[in-house]
């Protein structure tokens, strides 16, 4: 006979605020402006905090425009919201797919010459224009229709068959404003677009919000904003925080100095060290850079940061909880490995890493609770 989890989770916690989501949300709308729409990223499973939960959230607060990766993330997607959004496939159709679309109302990012192709083909057999974005590359070398992909266009009928809905681009430094390329790309956008059939326009993600009204044109489309990640690095975080992730307390035990700890005998006790092993590790996608740099916090004593010593093990990981004052808290008991004393972005930071990729990497093995403050 198995045994329940002790309160329905056993090593660690993911506890994920949806009214922070639409808190983020709207501070993006409002600073978008009246002219703007703000959109929002929800690929990768919204940024690996559930995309079921937080799509819908997003809808109740006013967004009616999403961005994914994929076609089966633009699948999925479609079924948990209502038919009146607009879910935008960031990479566009893949071979031989471009009918998957129109059978779930889904609008391609049309990325290169031979998605065009695709896409144009397609309409042709409808008889009919299609919908589409158009992704130009301003500077980033990475996805979009080159300065001479767009010349050949705006010939000859380029871009006939497609219904031109949106064109965008990406910024790649919009989180560095001083950066020369963050201009260099809207003067670039502005110039490639006015080649292509007149169409609202999308340059910024989260942080190109901040750098002024320039670069927001039509459409907005935070993503990691959303999440609590800061978008202006450097600056105080201006979005509330949405994830707090918690450990328990396996076992405790008191070392003397000299002692090893962990894989490797990399960490040795100065001093007699009290120890509490919490039950996450590597395997549930926290990162084993932390392992000698990250830091726990007694939520009972939270003034007090408490460090990750050793190698970080798959499935555990061990704290110095010598200062901690009072008795060694008993198993069972929660630390907060990112919290609102140890923030996602710093935890980032200590493991060599940004908040997208810490929050994309926390694995499927915590114990997930979605809550709504706003709705008890």
């Amino acid at each position: 006979m198995s045994i329940p989890p002790q309160n329905g989770w056993e090593g660690g916690r993911l506890l994920i605020d949806l009214a922070a989501i639409a808190a983020n949300y709207m501070i993006l709308h409002s600073l978008a402006g009246p002219q703007t729409e703000a959109g929002a990223a929800v690929k990768a499973n919204a940024y690996g905090l559930g995309l079921a939960e937080i799509a819908p959230v997003l809808y109740e607060a006013g967004c009616r425009t999403f961005f994914v990766a994929h076609l089966a993330e633009g699948v999925a997607l479609r079924s948990l919201i209502a038919p009146d959004s607009r879910i935008f496939v960031l990479h566009g159709p893949p071979p031989d797919t471009a009918p998957a679309f129109l059978a779930h109302n889904l609008l391609p990012v049309l990325n290169s010459l031979p998605q065009i192709q695709e896409w144009q083909a397609l309409a042709q057999n409808e008889k009919s224009a299609l919908p589409a974005a158009l992704q130009l590359d301003t500077g980033m070398s990475r996805f979009g229709l080159t300065e001479d992909d767009v010349n050949a266009l705006s010939h000859n009928n380029g871009l006939a068959g497609i219904e031109t809905i949106l064109v965008m681009s990406h910024l790649a430094c919009a989180d560095t404003p001083e950066h020369p390329l963050n201009r260099h790309q809207l003067d670039t956008f502005e110039r490639l677009r006015k080649r292509l059939p007149p169409a609202p326009a999308s340059l910024s993600a989260s942080s190109g919000i901040f750098l002024g009204p320039e670069w927001r044109f039509d459409l907005v489309r935070p993503g990691a904003a959303l999440y609590g990640i800061n978008p202006t690095p450097g600056q105080p975080n201006p979005m509330q925080p949405v994830i707090r992730l918690q450990a328990r307390v396996i076992q405790t035990r008191h070392v003397p100095a000299g002692a090893h700890v962990g894989y490797g005998a990399t960490f040795v006790t100065q001093r007699p060290t009290n120890i509490a092993l919490l039950g996450i590790g590597y395997g549930d996608g926290f990162p084993r850079r932390l392992g000698g740099k990250g830091v726990a916090v007694f939520p009972e004593q939270p003034d007090i940061k408490l460090p990750i010593i050793g190698r970080i093990s798959m499935d555990s990981l061990a704290v110095d909880i010598t200062d901690l004052a009072g008795l060694p808290p008993a198993p069972g008991v929660a630390f907060d490995l990112i919290g609102p004393h140890n923030p996602l972005d710093e935890t980032a930071f200590l493991a060599d890493t940004i908040g997208y990729e810490l929050l994309t990497d926390l694995g499927s093995r915590y114990h997930r609770t979605h809550h709504d403050p706003r709705k008890g």
